[in-house]
């Protein structure tokens, strides 16, 4: 009934949307630029001055919504689809396959962000790992061309199960041996322009340092100004000389990849993610951004064509400090001594559970007592090709996987986590049953159709504010990650990393409207759609709503805010969720125990410490 419900209340508003753009006979062209891990308030006219000007003169998406767990690929999913995560099943970028990844390293726990490693999930799940439609695949479809530029990994999934066969695509593989192939037009088209077959490399900005040494100090520009060239100099030029709408995604790597590896914070919080380095991505993706509607000016195609901009989520801070940890009591050769090494959960659940732990990134070697495991997954159990548990290690939250769903072992984990100061909320499989202190999954829509394996449980990380005047641009948060305390990393429940940025501007667009209500990367999926005219036929229920108060004449739904509480554990903790509803879709602000998620204050204005 409540899908249903939900399908109900998407289709009565896309009906009202429609009215916006049916009077046009010829549907409009659309760009979808998304620069990652950009922060909801650090948008200003001096920080981005071109995303700056789309909010202000546009549409103002105030109160908008990336998807928990706050990762890159679970949010490309729902920007190509309108789908939540339980329906994609792009739970994080490091997902459990239950089989073997050769692309990925030969391991069942491989990370996404690559274009190989997709087309192998994708063949090992009957051609299409998604399991929905998406946005570039629907629009070829219908006549339009289409085109996705950026970052590895979230541009392809666009339409992942055509690999450039009508799509263009270019990101950080194109010219190399795991690359989507380039079609001969645009290799003659990218010649005729003076620009390379071969996308540049990172240069500088993919050096991420260690314990020891800095990382970057400067933003992803050469590779970026290449792919801003590809746009506006090859593809846009193609497709007004096709005399058809088009559609082009454009994700920005900055300021995403320049947030995780600054240089300007090594080993302490301040200035962290606000240094010099990470203002300099920011800016880096404006440029981008600004490039574009200038190419859109000079080619009259200004006028009939749609502009949205959304990041997929926002950031913090890293921090490696832990009172409880056992993990942060061993000695590790590339660790600063009292923090905590990557893979601390599986090294803290395997001491927890009294079980081997094994790395799948390392032909599920035993795990030596002072080491840790190479990217931080682990498998737990006596045979680790068979394992009990499988951790997948994401940044600021992480995923377990039960292979054989015992309850028993489930509540043994839920216990031993809860112990933890570093943990702020945990949600667990429905299947599993019901546990104190924690929420089941499909209070986040993490239940639906997805044919990948659903996580058991779902750990989030403890987060806070550093002090500035905007919280959300200073969140602070543990991190299960190769990256040093003072980098940057998202990914948990904080209101850091799920307040976004999104605004949009064009002539199916309201002009100077600030919107109030409650939106999600899953709405900027759906709007994208009926924009263009499109209906997906959809396998799951899962989805976001047309955002019709943004376009003319569109309705203007009410909001209702909610709370979630679990049952308190024993030890007094309990998880909490606050969530804010348009109809029957929901939008999820924050989770945790209070006082350790940032946006969740504690009962009583007292900080709660794991066992009291």
């Amino acid at each position: 009934m409540r899908r249903a419900i939900t399908l109900l209340s998407a289709s009565m508003i896309a009906l009202s949307a429609g009215a916006a753009s049916a009077q046009n006979a010829k549907p409009r062209n659309l760009i979808l630029f998304v620069p990652d891990g950009l922060r909801g308030g650090i948008v200003t006219a001096e920080t981005a001055p071109a995303m700056a000007e789309i909010r202000d003169k546009g549409v103002n998406f105030k109160n908008s919504h990336s998807l928990f767990p706050t990762f890159t690929m679970a949010n490309s999913s729902a920007l190509s689809t309108g789908h939540y995560l339980g329906d994609t099943g792009t739970f994080s970028n490091t997902i459990y396959t239950g089989y073997t990844s050769v692309p990925a390293g030969d391991t069942v726990v491989p990370f996404i962000e690559n274009d190989a490693v997709l087309a192998d999930v994708d063949d090992h799940f009957n051609g299409d790992y998604l399991n929905e439609e998406t946005l570039l695949k629907m629009a070829r479809g219908q006549g339009f061309s289409t085109a996705a530029i950026g970052k590895v990994g979230p541009t392809l999934l666009f339409d992942h199960t055509d690999r450039g066969k009508n799509t263009i695509v270019i990101d950080d593989s194109t010219g190399g041996k795991t690359g989507v192939p380039l079609s001969d037009e645009m290799k003659d088209a990218l010649t005729k322009a003076g620009l390379p077959l071969a996308t540049p490399s990172r240069g500088d900005n993919a050096k991420a340092g260690d314990a020891k040494t800095p990382g970057t100090t400067v933003a992803n520009v050469n590779q970026q100004a290449y792919m801003a060239d590809v746009a506006t100099k090859v593809v846009l030029p193609m497709f007004k000389a096709r005399n058809k709408p088009f559609v082009l995604v454009f994700w920005s790597r900055d300021p995403d990849g320049s947030q995780h590896n600054t240089g300007d914070s090594l080993n302490t919080i301040t200035p962290g993610i606000n240094g010099p380095t990470s203002m300099a991505g920011i800016k880096n993706a404006d440029n981008n951004l600004a490039q574009l509607r200038k190419a859109l000016g000079e080619l009259g195609l200004a006028d009939s064509t749609n502009i949205i901009v959304s990041s997929d989520h926002g950031f913090s801070t890293i921090s490696k400090e832990s009172k409880t940890s056992p993990s942060a009591k061993i000695a590790y050769d590339d660790t600063p001594k009292d923090f905590l090494p990557m893979g601390f959960l599986a090294i803290d659940l395997a001491k927890a559970l009294n079980l081997p732990l094994y790395d799948p990134n390392d032909k599920n070697a035993k795990v030596a007592d002072n080491a840790h495991p190479k990217a931080g997954n682990g498998v737990l159990g006596q045979d680790p090709a068979k394992p009990d548990v499988v951790i997948a290690t994401n940044g600021g939250s992480d995923l377990i996987y039960l292979p054989n769903k015992d309850k028993k072992l489930a509540d043994r984990i839920v216990k031993a986590l809860l112990e933890q100061d570093y943990v702020s909320g945990l949600f667990v499989d429905d299947k599993l049953g019901k546990f104190a202190g924690t929420l089941p999954m499909s209070n986040l829509n993490l239940k639906g159709k997805a044919v990948t394996p659903n996580p058991s449980i779902v750990v989030n990380f403890r987060s806070w504010s550093s002090g500035c005047e905007i919280p959300t641009n200073c969140s602070v948060q543990i991190a299960d990650t190769v990256l040093r305390q003072g980098q940057g990393m998202h990914g948990s429940f904080s209101r850091g990393d799920t307040f976004n940025f999104t605004a949009a501007i064009g002539p199916d667009f309201k002009s100077g409207y600030v919107d109030a209500l409650p939106v999600s990367n899953a709405d900027v999926g759906m709007t994208a759609a009926q924009l263009l005219g499109l209906r997906a036929p959809n396998n799951g229920g899962l989805i976001g709503r047309v955002m019709s108060e943004a376009l003319p004449n569109g309705i203007v739904p009410k909001m209702a805010d909610g709370t979630i509480s679990s049952k308190p554990a024993a030890n007094g903790l309990r998880t909490v969720l606050k969530f804010q509803r348009v109809l029957s879709t929901r939008y999820f602000d924050v989770a945790g125990f209070p006082g350790r998620t940032l946006g969740l204050e504690a009962e009583g204005g007292k900080q709660k410490t794991a066992g009291k």
